[in-house]
């Protein structure tokens, strides 16, 4: 390659790039609180401690939690007698505690506390006669575990205003609505209207059980979207709040990816990009932000803009154990 080509290939290289990046992003209260509550039982115990199921949807945070001794695992089959384990943040069936209990184990309990208000909701719900409509995606690990904190069908999923459409309740029943925490908050508004029209006499809480930092964060992509030519979220793919946030950028017509490393960027996406937006779900440490940041500046010259949404200042206490 000639030396003009050499000279205008760097120059398309270094070309300016704004990146909008959103806030609030990354870590909420819960997932702070639950990597607090796996890094202070390592202090107080020593490891290895075992954690039941990834503590949060993220690669980087469990790996970084293993290197200081932490034990995954995926049921309590495999933690040893006597040793500490630690429940996820996204809560777990009550058959779990029950278990460790059973076996003597000492364990923590790292549920969000957002979860937990739902599990408790759901109880009262089944108390007062009431089924449950739960509205959630199943299979994830939230939705396990709210489940399983009522008897069996007691409890009805649906995931779509179709499902919400092909019930077939008795119209006299009654019945009550939940939400799974980390779902689209325009997805969720459309399911319950669904529902509303369908069994009018369906009881639910005073707000959607979607947490404050979910809602946040869409908002937040929401503002940056727009004037985005492509949209970046870093987050995990099993992470529900972060496979959210890609969709809420492509219904705003923006192009988005969900990436986990910086690696994961390739130069040709940038390729006819003037601006692109960033923002990490809330299992995504900050680092990670930093990191993409690092790499984007590698291939252009950016130009960052923080858009700043709402303030976020909740904190959630550890459990007792940890706090004699």
């Amino acid at each position: 390659m000639n030396a003009p080509l050499q000279s205008r290939d760097r120059a398309q290289e270094r070309a300016a790039l704004t990146l909008l990046i959103a806030a609030p992003r990354g870590f909420c209260a819960g997932v702070d609180r639950a990597i607090e509550i796996v890094e202070r039982a390592l202090e107080r115990y020593g490891p290895p401690v075992y954690v039941r199921h990834e503590i949060v949807h993220n690669r980087y945070v469990v790996d970084s939690l293993k290197a200081k001794g932490a034990v995954f695992v995926e049921e309590l089959d495999s933690v040893p007698d006597g040793a500490p384990v630690v429940f996820s943040a996204h809560g777990v069936p009550k058959s779990v505690p029950a278990e460790a209990g059973r076996r003597g184990l000492d364990y923590l309990d790292a549920t969000c506390p957002l979860v937990s208000k739902v599990h408790r909701q759901a109880e009262r719900q089944i108390e007062a006669g009431r089924h449950i409509v739960f509205i959630g995606h199943k299979g994830h690990p939230e939705v396990i575990g709210t489940m399983g904190q009522v008897p069996d069908g007691t409890m009805t999923l649906v995931e779509t205003v179709a499902e919400v459409e092909a019930l077939e309740f008795p119209a006299d029943q009654p019945l009550a609505f939940l939400t799974q925490t980390t779902l689209s908050v325009d997805d969720t508004r459309a399911i319950v209207v669904a529902l509303r029209d369908k069994y009018p006499h369906v009881v639910g809480p005073k707000a959607e059980d979607i947490c404050y930092a979910t809602s946040n964060r869409q908002a937040a992509v929401k503002a940056i979207a727009p004037d985005s030519d492509l949209v970046l979220v870093i987050g995990a793919p099993n992470s529900s709040n972060s496979l959210r946030l890609v969709e809420v950028a492509e219904r705003c017509g923006t192009d988005a990816r969900l990436i986990q490393r910086a690696s994961d960027i390739r130069p040709e996406w940038l390729d006819g990009v003037e601006t692109v937006g960033l923002t990490a779900g809330a299992s995504a440490p900050e680092e990670l932000v930093r990191e993409v940041v690092e790499q984007l500046s590698q291939w252009r010259t950016v130009e960052e803009h923080t858009l700043v949404t709402t303030e976020e200042k909740m904190v959630f206490k550890l459990p007792r154990q940890l706090l004699d």
